[in-house]
């Protein structure tokens, strides 16, 4: 009978030195403080493994902890009430959980700074009592050799925290968070740990660093779009950059202002997922474009990952059935309004939940259209009708019995249809991040029109470069708009996050 040899028992835990708790009454000097106290936590959780698959001692267990920033207030105080966040909305103690910090430097900066002024207090810094898991500890980039982890002689749970998906959720998000008695209140909408989950997705469905990803967001269906994003990025990027000083590709292949080729970076063997495309500029202020391909899964996966780093907007930008008689082939959709019948967020988001319009962006994106096009007032309804949008997660929804589908279609006043602007859109209400939607008619099925295969690719060469033009120059009138002015109180619930 083949002998069992057992692990030997954890004998202790090992951990970095106790932190202190610092007070600060300056927001720079604090996220210097979470910088610190984070890359200190990390380097000892990778210097740990590295040291046991070398053949350390196998017999403790190794632990850090995330950083966290507290907060407590007296008073209810009263604040500017045009302002969507910045405060706390009852006296109290909040905090969360802070990771990648060099990352969210001049987000986590300008919360604390509006927190510190609209309140008049301090923060402070100190270790939470959430652990680190191992796998987030990693440098982006870092490759682990299997044959390093086999060297160790017993599982890594056993040694190391893991992701927990017990505590890595949106109940914050969702407005279904409960406090327990004793405990504080959340400061911000995500958790670390579901930041580092979210982080580390966003690279595989996308090829890219999270790092690059800029605060104004285009959603696309078709390569179409990203194609000719591309290529005026490169164009752009050749003669100066105008504004801009990177442009990065999947496989974080970097062209930088003044140049004509790339200089930095590996391109995939074969395109991710969802791959994204950046044009940067200073402070994050540049544009992102994915290619989310098509259905609301899709949709859902990659803004549950965008959203935590917490963009200034994000707009969809894609093709859409015509539902009118009276509308053509290429004309726009601005979208008002959604039907709901995608379905994946039924679960976090109730279809009674209504999805409003936000002022800014459809102002922003009737604005470029009437620039791109030329015309402007009552001429613009030639080619472009604001309405309701219907998202559906069948997209052979034409062939079924079309009494049903056709009726609530009419009821609902729909003007178009796709597979993802109500995901996207309902997604932009559930995490706060202003949201809009702009559509191309490509084709009109209920009216039996059809695109013939030299008429699609007229349509495509004349229309998405036209359409792209649109959604960029819209992004960069939202860029240049003061953000507490973009970032809507519409969006915010009874009991809100102090952070946006």
């Amino acid at each position: 009978m083949e002998k069992r040899i057992y692990p030997q028992a954890i004998e202790s835990v090992v951990m970095p030195e106790p932190f202190g708790r610092q007070s600060f009454d300056n927001a720079e000097k604090a996220v210097a403080a979470l910088q610190v106290l984070y890359d200190r936590n990390t380097k000892f959780l990778r210097d740990s493994f590295a040291a046991l698959a070398a053949g350390g001692d196998s017999s403790k267990r190794y632990r850090a902890f995330y950083p966290e920033i507290g907060v407590t207030t007296s008073s209810f105080t009263q604040v500017d009430s045009r302002q969507a966040y910045g405060h706390m909305p009852t006296p109290g103690h909040f905090a969360t959980t802070v990771t990648q910090p060099d990352l969210f430097e001049t987000y986590l900066i300008e919360q604390l700074r509006l927190i510190m002024r609209n309140h008049g207090v301090s923060v402070a810094v100190s270790e939470s009592t959430t652990p680190i898991p191992l796998h987030f500890a990693f440098l982006e980039g870092t490759y682990v050799d299997g044959a390093a982890a086999e060297r160790i002689k017993r599982p890594i749970r056993d040694l190391f925290d893991v992701p927990d998906l017990d505590g890595t959720d949106d109940q914050i998000a969702n407005g279904t968070f409960e406090v327990a008695f004793g405990e504080p209140r959340p400061l911000a909408p995500f958790t670390a740990q579901r930041i580092d989950y979210s982080l580390h997705r966003m690279t595989h469905y996308t090829a890219t660093s999270p790092q690059h990803f800029q605060n104004f967001v285009l959603f696309t269906n078709y390569q179409f779009y990203i194609d000719e994003f591309v290529a005026r990025a490169r164009d752009l990027m050749e003669k100066g950059g105008d504004g801009y000083t990177e442009f990065v590709e999947p496989g974080n292949v970097i062209t930088r202002a003044g140049q004509s080729a790339p200089s930095d970076g590996v391109a995939p063997q074969r395109l991710p997922q969802m791959p994204a495309y950046h044009l940067k500029k200073p402070n994050h202020g540049g544009i992102t474009m994915v290619n989310i391909g098509v259905g609301p899964s899709n949709a859902k996966t990659i803004t549950d990952h965008v959203a935590v780093l917490r963009p200034h907007a994000w707009v969809m930008l894609g093709h859409c059935a015509g539902l009118r008689n009276t509308q053509a082939l290429g004309d726009y959709v601005l979208a008002h309004a959604y039907v709901r019948e995608d379905h994946v967020l039924d679960d976090d988001l109730p279809v009674w939940v209504p999805i409003p319009p936000l002022a800014e962006i459809q102002v922003a994106l009737q604005e470029a259209v009437a620039e791109v096009t030329g015309l402007s007032g009552y001429d613009l309804k030639r080619i472009m009708r604001t309405g309701t949008v219907a998202t559906i997660d069948n997209r052979n929804w034409e062939l079924r019995d079309q009494r049903g589908p056709v009726q609530r279609l009419s009821q609902s006043r729909a003007i178009a249809l796709d597979m993802e602007s109500a995901t996207i859109a309902a997604n932009g209400f559930r995490f706060r991040v202003p949201y809009g939607t702009l559509l191309c008619v490509s084709d009109k099925p209920l009216h039996g029109e059809l695109k013939l295969p030299g008429m699609a690719t007229e349509f495509y060469k004349r229309q998405v470069a036209q359409h792209l033009t649109i959604g960029i120059r819209a992004m960069e009138k939202l860029a240049e708009m003061p953000m507490e002015r973009l970032h809507s109180r519409k969006l915010r619930s009874f009991s809100e996050t102090a952070f946006q």
